[in-house]
């Protein structure tokens, strides 16, 4: 009979298997993927997404990597040739900070054919966690459409702002707490 290995965290090879430039390993590929989601300069608003990872005590964290997944302002996944739709950057060695230059999505519909409101889909992982979480951000600024998500509306009212990235100018800022009082809603997918 065989028996189940010992759970691992991501640890310190996170970086060097996803982004080995940014590992200080040059070469393995001409640019970490996802470093950049726009291709060429495609339609909608351009905006800056900052996320700052913080754990349970509210310091930086400091060694995560943090994926994005979008629709584009027509509320389109991955248009050929203009926009990936997809980033990836690891967070500050300082700050615990990483930046995403993009445009603000769009709506696209729920699996009932409902709008769900502007929103990029996280995947964050880092040490001591086990499984990467899942989570979302949506944009302060779109109460209207934010008041109609079908997704937003599953998750208690107290709850949201973990989820809400504020806007200053046309940077959206936005705080992933992984534990504690403020902890950021994940969501099991």
């Amino acid at each position: 009979m065989l028996k189940e290995s010992a759970s691992q965290t991501a640890g310190p090879y996170v970086h060097i298997g996803l982004m080995p430039n940014f590992a200080g390993l040059p070469n393995v590929f001409p640019a970490d993927l996802g470093q950049d989601m726009r291709i060429a300069e495609p339609a909608g608003e351009p905006i800056e997404i900052v996320l700052r990872v913080l754990d349970g005590t509210a310091a930086p964290l400091t060694d995560a990597v943090v994926e994005l997944w979008q629709a584009d302002a027509d509320g389109r996944y991955a248009v050929p040739g203009a926009f990936l739709g997809f980033g990836r950057q690891a967070t500050d060695a300082e700050t615990g900070e990483c930046r995403f230059r993009t445009i603000k999505p769009g709506r696209v519909p729920f699996g009932d054919g409902r709008a769900m409101a502007p929103h990029v889909a996280l995947f964050v992982v880092a040490r001591g966690i086990n499984l990467g979480l899942h989570t979302r951000l949506y944009f302060a600024d779109e109460a209207p459409a934010n008041a109609e998500d079908p997704v937003l509306a599953m998750v208690d009212a107290a709850r949201r702002p973990t989820l809400l990235a504020q806007r200053e100018g046309g940077v959206y800022r936005h705080d992933i707490h992984l534990q504690g009082e403020h902890e950021t809603v994940f969501f099991d997918v």
